[in-house]
């Protein structure tokens, strides 16, 4: 059975360079942390060189990773040099697709920090290039996407019909102090908690109501929004019933926040290797809005494709999961 796996990282050597002169100037525990990370000869080859991971592929029955610029992504720069390695990367990923068709597919960088060149290279993403969605490393400098101001990017994206894989990145300036601690600002901890903060902010902000065919994936079972959605729709019609919106700065949505979740987000299996947690998800939502997903080279596609291989799930639902899903959402043409 044919195996896409659907959060899978690269980067240009451009954007290693850049970072690591970033960090020249700006000592954070992020830039710390990374630094050390983009200074691995390995690393640094599983991520900008899209061949050498083939074997490995192939060794574990992959057929396809679907691509996304790594985090913090092009969102740790200014606006024009965002812009400049968006527009680089996506260009290597479209080569790279060129070259292997049937083992990559792709997914467009934007830089947020200039909304309408953003929603520029959106356009150019799904038409010129004809990848199947656009990638996103969460908040940007600290700013979340549902601040009108990045609406244009939804604009496009609704246009374009392109999903939005919203990917986890380290928390932002303003929270990520307690986080610092015991290795908890990156996956441990840091990444879903700052990743599930921005969805529910665009949940809670009205965004599905402005677009409601907005698409959004998010990795690692959904961040732990699906556990949490029961406890959103409570809270939210208690504060409706007191007339406590208003005085709380919250908005007048038109369905409950867990409606939103079931209609407009794709979760993917990233990081995610045992059984439960991914039946609650299919009870929860069904087996058509789950994918299969790595998350190469940060976890082992060795433990990732025998656990969705062995979780016992029906050939229907396999089928869906493991390619089908991912064939509909990113189009991806499907195996002759």
């Amino acid at each position: 059975m044919r195996l896409i796996a659907t959060e899978e990282a690269f980067a240009p050597v451009e954007y290693i360079d850049e970072f690591l002169k970033l960090t020249q100037s700006v000592d954070t525990a992020v830039s710390r942390y990374l630094s050390i990370y983009y200074r691995k000869p390995e690393a640094v080859r599983q991520l900008t060189d899209l061949d050498y991971r083939l074997t490995e592929m192939d060794e574990h029955g992959v057929d396809m990773h679907l691509l996304s610029i790594t985090g913090p992504g092009v969102q740790a720069f200014d606006a024009a040099l965002g812009t400049e390695l968006a527009t680089l990367a996506n260009d290597m990923l479209t080569d790279a697709i060129g070259r292997h068709p049937t083992r990559f597919a792709g997914l467009g960088a934007i830089a947020p920090q200039n909304p309408a060149r953003a929603a520029r290279e959106v356009e150019r993403a799904m038409g010129e290039l004809g990848l199947g969605g656009i990638i996103i490393n969460s908040h940007t400098h600290g700013e979340y996407l549902d601040d009108p101001k990045f609406w244009p990017i939804f604009e496009a994206a609704v246009a374009h019909d392109a999903p939005i894989y919203l990917h986890p990145t380290f928390p932002s300036d303003a929270m990520i102090e307690p986080y610092s601690c015991y290795g908890m600002m990156g996956a441990l901890w840091g990444f879903g908690a700052d990743t599930s903060l921005h969805a529910v902010r665009m949940i809670m902000g009205g965004v599905f109501d402005a677009f409601p065919t907005l698409k959004i994936v998010l990795g690692h079972l959904g961040e732990g929004i699906p556990f949490w959605l029961g406890r959103l729709d409570n809270r939210y019609q208690n504060i409706v019933r007191r007339g406590g919106l208003e005085p709380l700065g919250m908005k007048r949505l038109e369905r409950l926040p867990s409606d939103y979740f079931r209609t407009n987000f794709w979760i993917t299996t990233s990081g995610m290797m045992t059984d439960a947690p991914l039946q609650f998800c299919l009870d929860q939502f069904g087996e058509d809005r789950v994918m299969f997903a790595i998350d190469y080279p940060y976890e082992q596609t060795a433990e990732a494709v025998p656990f969705i291989r062995a979780t016992p799930l029906s050939d229907h639902a396999m089928r869906k999961i493991t390619h089908a899903n991912a064939e509909a959402l990113f189009r991806i043409p499907a195996e002759a």
